[in-house]
């Protein structure tokens, strides 16, 4: 069973795969209301679940590597280093 924090993953995976998707369709299809309409919902969606699980676990990026006046980014284990158990 997948703990809270790999669903949080999964769901960061998930918005970032379907980003992905919209991002290649609307290169074939730039006019697209329909399209560009579902690529800015799911922009809205990943950039929500990033920030969840960065708020809960730790930095996905070096951009968000700032909390609370300390710097996370290389101060944490990296996400293989991280212990599930």
């Amino acid at each position: 069973m997948a703990s809270d924090k790999q669903k949080a993953m999964n769901k960061v995976q998930k918005y970032a795969f379907t980003l992905t998707e919209a991002k290649l369709f609307l290169d074939s299809h730039p006019q697209c209301a329909e399209a560009i309409s579902y690529y800015e919902k799911q922009v809205a969606l990943y950039k929500e679940a990033v920030k969840e699980y960065e708020d809960c676990y730790s930095p996905l990026t070096a951009e968000a590597g700032v909390k609370d006046g300390k710097w996370l980014w290389a101060t944490t284990p990296w996400p293989w280093e991280r212990s599930e158990n």
